[in-house]
Order: structure tokens, then sequence, then C-alpha cells
């Protein structure tokens, strides 16, 4: 009989994850005759970092020209590590299930003819749409429960997974066919908005079942915000004048956050002001982008006439390219019956060396979840009937190795980690000795939650961030080292120059020992 603290449920398709990619994979898997789980490590259709946004997607109906036209235009900015194939996928795939979301009756808003507005998507709309949509499906939610580890089968293939539910603390076990990893990027629990419950935990158990990543040296993206604000779009920016604190114009270093970071970096406060919108435009923003100026409302500051300090918080692997590799058309892995979709996949396949910024990550979030859903239907579908023996993988943070006696402080090592990821000078301009002593502490820090328990009364969710967090910035780092020039959203102040023969993609992994190598071939996914 099974313990009275434990939840335990049977599903085809188990997802993790309830942004975008997670409810597109769990309406998709349901369409195809799965019976699906969707666990989510807050309340879907308001956590993570959709929900509190208003994004633009790529809605392109099938004319070649107009397809072709958008990729032309974002091709050079890919560096060459893009796959134009990818680009066409995901454009079809976001129209067609854009036009489902108003078939279903989503409300797009309408344009000055009259006409349905179908390029934009906002975040609250949005995901209380997809929740609606998620339950009509069929689908079971566990809301505040995070996985934490992937279940495995005598054969290797992933079998399911198991968690643990915030607000009991009950634990939870899913059997299932097949699971989809679309839990998020990391951004290190920097208080960008929307963005505290994406830690990189489907990252650590991808890499825990064997699985790889590819990209992760496009992870060093800052969103600009007001001094002291969680409220990172860059909209309203478009439209700011950077000053330092005299007055005298900011040195433009690159887009918006490189000036910015170049004042911060030297110790200096840095000042925007939205001076370059007219009177029209200044109404456009405050009704498109409403949650945008509450931060200057609530200071009581008119930000198209006055000044006020900015700053830089990380969004890493979230507005990054890295992820999780992909290995074919349906979103599979290395590992048989493990999926990854949105922010948790590397995007490498849109983006290349640089972020998606937001239609083609929104875009790139339907078309793989969607992808991704059916390809684990699929998959359980070959499964069904099979008594299946799983065991559990969850490494560091969850089963110390036994070494050291000591418990470590969740928090603690947290914090330590932030220190080697979020300032500009480690992390957003980089170095090789930088890189080096980085992961000299963040290898400390590894063996140190692989080695302890949390600390008695401590929390094992926390504890489980930790780690993932560690993991990921030691894959991110690792790859840096590699990736010895400056190319997209990876700047080496020591390689400030672009190299024609590391046009390749590269793939990284590891638990206690990290890798890091060159692709195959450039810009190869699979």
């Amino acid at each position: 009989m099974a313990d009275p603290s434990t939840l335990t449920l049977d599903a085809d398709v188990l997802v993790l994850g309830g942004g975008p990619a997670g409810t597109w994979a769990a309406i998709a898997a349901a369409e195809a005759g799965a019976k699906v789980v969707l666990a989510d490590k807050g309340y879907v259709g308001t956590s993570g970092a959709t929900a509190p946004s208003n994004t633009g997607a790529w809605y392109l109906p099938p004319d070649p020209g107009r397809r072709e036209a958008v990729i032309a235009q974002r091709w050079p900015g890919t560096l060459g590590l893009a796959d134009r194939g990818w680009m066409e996928r995901v454009m079809e795939l976001s129209w067609r299930r854009i036009d489902q979301l108003a078939d279903s009756g989503y409300p797009f808003p309408v344009d000055e003819t009259g006409r349905p507005y179908r390029a934009n998507l906002r975040g609250p709309d949005y995901m209380r749409f997809m929740r609606q949509l998620v339950g009509k499906a069929g689908v079971r939610i566990l809301d505040h429960a995070p996985g934490l580890e992937l279940l495995l089968d005598g054969d290797g293939r992933v079998a399911g997974a198991a968690g643990r539910r915030r607000n009991s603390g009950e634990i939870w076990r899913v059997r299932s066919g097949a699971v989809v990893i679309a839990t998020g990027g990391c951004a290190f629990l920097s208080r960008a908005l929307g963005c505290n419950v994406l830690t990189g935990d489907g990252l650590l158990m991808a890499a825990e079942a064997g699985a790889d990543l590819s990209g992760m040296e496009f992870s060093s993206v800052y969103g600009l915000a007001p001094l002291g604000s969680a409220v990172t779009k860059g909209l309203p920016f478009f439209w700011a004048s950077f000053t330092h604190e005299d007055g005298t114009p900011a040195e433009t270093q690159g887009d918006r956050a490189g000036t910015v970071a170049g004042v911060l970096v030297q110790g200096r406060p840095v000042y925007a002001v939205l001076d370059r919108a007219d009177e029209a435009l200044r109404g456009w923003l405050r009704k498109s982008q409403p949650n945008c100026f509450l931060p200057f409302d609530r200071a009581g500051i008119d930000p198209f006439t006055q000044r006020f300090p900015v700053s830089l918080r990380l969004e890493g692997t979230v507005r990054g390219t890295g992820g999780i590799r992909l290995t074919g058309e349906d979103c599979a892995t290395l590992v048989p019956g493990l999926y990854a979709a949105g922010d948790a996949a590397t995007r490498e396949d849109i983006g290349g060396a640089n972020t998606g910024a937001g239609g083609p990550n929104a875009s790139w979030a339907i078309a793989t979840g969607a992808l991704a859903g059916q390809g684990a239907a699929r998959f359980a579908r070959g499964t069904a009937g099979r008594d299946r023996r799983r065991f559990a993988v969850g490494t560091a943070g969850l089963r110390p190795d036994g070494r050291e006696a000591a418990g470590f402080a969740p928090d603690e090592v947290v914090r330590a980690t932030q220190a080697e990821v979020l300032p500009l000078e480690r992390n957003y301009y980089r170095s090789g000795a930088g890189l080096d002593a980085s992961l000299g502490v963040l290898d400390g820090l590894w063996r140190e939650v692989r080695d302890r328990a949390p600390r008695p009364g401590g929390d094992p969710i926390r504890a489980r961030e930790a780690a993932a967090m560690i993991a990921t910035a030691r894959w991110m780092y690792a790859s840096a080292r590699l990736r010895a020039e400056t190319r997209g959203i990876n700047r080496r102040a020591d390689r400030p120059d672009t190299d024609a023969a590391l046009a390749h993609r590269i793939h990284s992994g590891g638990l206690d020992a990290v890798w890091a190598r060159p692709a195959t071939s450039p810009g190869a996914s699979a």
C-alpha cells in the first residue's frame, strides 16, 4: 500500500512546466489521444516569465515571400548558428496554433480597421486562457508541484518523474510513458519579473538522465529595469536617452543594455529618460505596457520628462539561447522518452548566437511545445502495456553521497552561486581568467551539495534549486571558456573579435565532471 503522504498517478505523458511551452505540449499530447498530467512549480496560468508580460509572436500566413523576408532580416544576427528549416517550421506551427487560439475564443485585440491583430499575446490573458484549454483537454493539473527528479526504467528510458507539493509537502510521483521538460530556463533568482520560478531545474533533471545541452555560452542576457524594480521589459527603452549622473550623454556601446553595462561596470550610476517618445507614442506605451509604468507612478516620476536611475537584471537562459539539446524535429533529446520545449530547450535553431527576443521566443515556445507533446504521445504509445520497473535518478540536493556529515544551507549556496553569475564584470564581460576562477568556486559548491544533505529543517525544494543553478552556471562557463571569441551574446573581453573557425555550436554536459566540446558540424543541432 502506498505511503499516504505520496500521491501516485499514471499517465501516458507527463509535462513538467506550465508556461506556454508546457501548456501547448499538454494540449498537443491530449489531442493525440494521450492521458496527460501537467505539473508546475507555480499556479498554471500565473507563474513564469510570460504571465506578467505582453509579447509579440511570429504570426505570418503561409506566404513564402513574407516568411523568407523575416528570416533574411534575422539571419545575420544568428552569426551562422541557426537553422532555416527550424525557422520555417516555427513560423508555420506558430501561425496554425495562434489561429487555433482564435478559433477557441481567445480575445485578440483589433487594429484600427477592426480586424483581429494576432501577432500580440497579452501574458495574463494568454496564460489564463491556456489553463482553460488545458482543463478542457482533460489534462490533470498539479499546481505548486515542482518536479525534482526523473524516473528511468531498466532500459534507460524516461518513465516518469517525482516531485513535491509546495503547500502540503506531499511527495508526488507520476509513472508515465514519456516526459516533456518545459520548465523554462535559469535566471538565478535575480528577481527579474516572472523569473523567480526559473532556476534551471529541468536542465539538471535532463542531464542526470543522460541528456546534454547546447549553446549554454549564450546565456549572459541582462534586462534593463528602473533601479530597484523587477520589471525588465525593454520596449520603452527604445525611446530612451541615457546619461551619466552629471547629465552628460553615456557613450553608446552596442545596444541599450551594453551602453548601461559600460557605465555600471565602472561603479558609476546611469540614468534614463524616455524623451524620444512623442505624445501619441507615450499614450500607446502606457496602454500596451501598463506594468512598465507602475514603478514610476508609485515613485511619482514622469519617465518621459524626468530622469531615473536604471539597472540591469540577469535573465540568463530565460532570454538567452542555451538549453537542452534537441536531436529531432519532434523535440526528442538523447534520452529515449524525454522531450524538451520552450526555454528549457536550446533556441540556437532560431536565435543562433543571440537572443530571439519576444516574438520569436514566444513562437518557439508554441511550436516546440506542440511538437514535443505530439512526439511524447507517439513514444508513449510504444511503451503501452509494458511492465516497467522505475528508479529515480536525482542526485545533488536530493541524495547526498554521504562523504560529508555536515549539512549545507541552500540559501547560502544560492548566494555564493549568484556571486559568480550576477555581476556584470563576471558574466556580461567574460574573460578566460575570470571564467576559470568562477568555475573553481562553482565546482566546490557542486561538491558541497553533492556530498551533503540540506541542514535539518531546510527547504528541500530550495536545495534542489541551488543544485540546478550551480549545474547551469558550470555548463555556461565551461562552454564560454571553450568559445574563445566574442560572438553574439558571448562577450569575451580578452577575445573581442569573432573567429571564423569557431562558427559551430558547442555542446556541454556532465555533473561531477562538466565537459564542453564542439559540435560535429557547423550549426548542427543533432
